[in-house]
């Protein structure tokens, strides 16, 4: 038997640490995708939930009188509707904000991304105009500072201005009815303990 000279040792052990290696990342990658399915992407999380709206002032969409600024966002629950013309699932959704605009529950802000001016200005004319405010939002700049990953979604913002839940996807009256709504009201009722608790005495 022809002895392997020791320094050529680590040499094999190298080459067997190359050969597993593949398969290595393999299992690592396959971990991570099966994780990545079992995920909601309407629960997908956002850096800025429990901090300040980004600042911003937007011009209204064509048409309409009032644009969107952060300061909108202040002194009062809303939520803040990230959607756009070309986006069909914003069409699916549009009927629930009409019936929400109609009930009058709580104002909804529209955040129109990426759109020409007279496409979203059609748009809404068509369709209805849910919205209390609504910024044109034509560069995407403004929805990139939310961390929006797409359209559309809808973010709860506190009477502080703090965004306090996101919602990716289109909104239906489940999710209306069994997450947004009660989210509005509980923090309806924290902001107004918390306004009795400073009050003077």
């Amino acid at each position: 038997m022809i002895a392997v000279p020791k320094e050529h040792r680590p040499q094999k052990r190298f080459n067997r640490l190359i050969y597993f290696l593949p398969l290595g990342i393999a299992l690592i990658l396959d971990v991570a995708l099966g994780k990545g399915l079992t995920l909601d992407p309407n629960t997908l999380p956002s850096a800025l939930l429990g901090r300040q709206v980004p600042e911003f002032d937007l011009p209204p969409v064509k048409g309409r009188m009032q644009g969107l600024s952060s300061t909108d966002l202040r002194g009062e629950v809303s939520l803040v509707n990230v959607f756009a013309s070309w986006c069909v699932a914003c069409r699916e959704e549009h009927p629930v904000f009409m019936k929400l605009a109609r009930d009058g529950t709580v104002p909804l802000h529209g955040l129109n991304y990426k759109d020409q001016p007279d496409d979203a200005a059609e748009w809404l004319d068509s369709l209805g105009d849910p919205y209390t405010r609504t910024g044109a939002d034509i560069n995407g700049r403004v929805a990139i500072d939310w961390g929006v990953y797409g359209v559309p979604e809808t973010f709860v913002v506190d009477a502080k201005g703090n965004i306090a839940y996101k919602h990716v996807g289109p909104v239906t009256e489940k999710v209306l009815a069994e997450t947004i709504l009660p989210r509005v009201e509980k923090l309806r009722n924290e902001a107004s303990g918390a306004g009795t608790a400073e009050a003077p005495r």
